[in-house]
């Protein structure tokens, strides 16, 4: 016999057996079901409905339709060798397993439930499957058999079309109507995968205490995880919760009695708005930056592959919402920024001043007001951070009120300069007239645009003690030292003029990366955190000295 007769033998075969398994379903477990619902001993109606479907409608398809359609097919097959034709007819039909497959998880989970609350339902699906018709196999076995059906035709037409003569007449009919199985498991796998992210997506929900402006069926969540947020009052880290969904970021705090939700939604920032950039941290890695409208927040990863793919995830969700909505690649603001130390804060872009929650200076990165250079003291000169630009300056300057956009308009404290750009209102400073002084530059200004800057110790003379503090040779000053109390200062406390001096390498001892400046009877002596930073800063420092620019 030709190799896609028996093919077509095969495919009649196991429509005959799965025709006895359908009725089984239909006929045995389903209508006995029905039957002992009505009579109120097992389980409600609705239930049984549930449980099997649109199983019927699949049974009286195949049972009236195609197992008659391809049984005649054969019987003729010496006058007419073909099948294609008869598949290609019926095949749209098939997309009604599509509802049957999407409840198939609920299906079971009510058999198992059920069985447990309802002892006669039990006993019931125990008596049916101990008869000869089930062949020792479970009600859940044969109520697989229809999920498996559609990929097993598939499987079969392949195997058909691929034996088929290339002259024979029925090559194009069985290529179409493997194209439409095909089309029928792909909807089909799709309502699976469309009912699992459901299931998935209202797990999540009920994780998150099922509040009603997050419930959102359309909604795809994309990544989850822990993180650390860094505190910009106390420079220390607290465990925190990120969902991220393709329309928006969801930070949460994890609760500490879990009783229903696991986590509390502390923030919603929209995909539409998030901007995503890493920040070069010393003394917390794997940070980077994550800005709303309403509020920035500064995270840490437990790896720099965990920090790049939240990074990068946010802005792909971005840029997928704007292609559903037709937007064009370039259009709204940019979503990346710059890589730079985040020692070293930029003002934010006068555009957005007051309409997007600015990234807060940390207060251990400053020690003077970021206004009138005045140092801060825990009495009478204390911290505060402006509103609108997040910079940390005192009291004084920071005694105005503007009414900020990403805060709904209402009023929040703002330093003297924002307050004057968001208002139009002047105000007279009490420096007015004076000179800049030569260590008057910003140490995030200078820090943006140097040859080197970091963190260095300068030691006393015996080398046994020191100043930790923000060391800067500026570009546009190359041949000076400046030396800041902390990163985020606007004003160096002293400076160094490095021409002329001699860069020494001093040996390594207790994990000390030492060296110094020498220049007569002047003598300055440095620790690096590590060999290379002292590497990197002896280079530096010697082409300062040596007057090259």
């Amino acid at each position: 016999e030709p190799e896609e007769k028996k093919i077509a033998l095969e495919l009649l075969e196991t429509e005959q057996a799965y025709v006895s398994r359908l009725h089984l379903l239909d006929q045995i477990f389903y209508t006995e079901f029905m039957k002992e619902a009505k009579n109120g001993k097992t389980v409600p109606e609705e239930v049984v409905k549930m449980i099997f479907s649109n199983i019927s409608s699949i049974y009286q398809f195949h049972a009236k339709f195609f197992l008659p359609e391809l049984q005649k097919r054969m019987k003729d097959w010496s006058c007419n060798p073909r099948i294609g034709d008869v598949i290609q007819k019926l095949a749209p039909f098939l997309k009604m397993y599509s509802e049957y497959v999407k409840n198939f998880n609920k299906a079971m989970e009510l058999i198992t439930v059920w069985s447990e609350k309802s002892p006669p339902f039990q006993e019931l699906i125990a008596d049916i499957q101990k008869r000869k018709v089930c062949a020792n196999l479970t009600l859940q076995h044969h109520m697989l058999e229809p999920v498996q059906r559609i990929p097993r035709y598939e499987l079969l037409l392949k195997d058909y079309v691929r034996k088929l003569p290339p002259e024979s007449p029925d090559r194009d009919d069985a290529e179409k109507a493997l194209e439409m199985i095909f089309r029928v498991a792909k909807h089909s796998n799709a309502a699976v995968a469309e009912m699992e992210q459901l299931q998935n997506l209202w797990s999540v929900y009920q994780r998150l205490g099922l509040q009603d402006d997050i419930v959102d069926p359309s909604n795809k969540l994309i990544k989850e995880g822990p993180i650390q947020k860094i505190s910009t009052r106390n420079n220390s880290t607290s465990e925190k919760y990120l969902f991220l969904f393709n329309n928006m970021l969801l930070y949460c705090v994890p609760r500490v009695i879990q009783v229903g939700a696991e986590f509390q939604v502390h923030l919603r920032i929209d995909v539409d708005s998030i901007k995503v950039r890493e920040l070069n941290d010393t003394q917390f890695p794997h940070t980077f930056l994550v800005s709303g409208k309403q509020r920035t927040l500064e995270l840490q990863a437990r790896s720099r592959e965990e920090m790049n793919a939240w990074i990068k995830v946010p802005l792909s969700a971005r840029r997928g919402l704007k292609r559903g909505r037709g937007e064009s690649r370039g259009a709204g603001t940019t979503q990346t920024m710059a890589r730079q130390p985040s020692n070293v804060i930029p003002h934010p872009q006068t555009e957005e001043l007051g309409r997007r929650a600015p990234q807060w200076v940390r207060d251990n990165l400053v020690t003077m007001c970021m206004c009138c250079k005045e140092p801060f003291n825990a009495i009478m000169r204390r911290r505060h951070h402006c509103r609108a630009c997040g910079y940390v300056v005192c009291a004084r300057c920071s005694d105005y009120k503007a009414k900020l956009q990403y805060d709904g308009n209402r009023l929040n404290r703002v330093c003297r300069e924002c307050y004057t750009f968001l208002t139009g209102h002047v105000v007279l400073e009490d420096r007015e007239g004076k000179h800049k002084g030569i260590l008057e530059k910003g140490a995030a200004e200078v820090s943006g645009r140097s040859l080197l800057c970091g963190s260095l110790q300068l030691l006393d003379k015996n080398s046994k003690g020191g100043t930790r503090g923000w060391f800067v040779i500026p570009q546009d000053d190359p041949l000076v030292l400046y030396i800041y109390a902390a990163p985020q200062d606007v004003r160096a406390h002293t400076s160094i003029p490095l021409l002329g001096y001699q860069v020494r390498d001093l040996p390594q001892g207790n994990s000390r990366h030492l060296f110094q400046l020498v220049q007569s009877q002047q003598v300055y002596t440095f620790m690096a955190d590590t060999e290379e930073l002292k590497r990197c800063w002896m280079r530096a420092m010697a082409r300062s000295a040596a007057g090259i620019t």
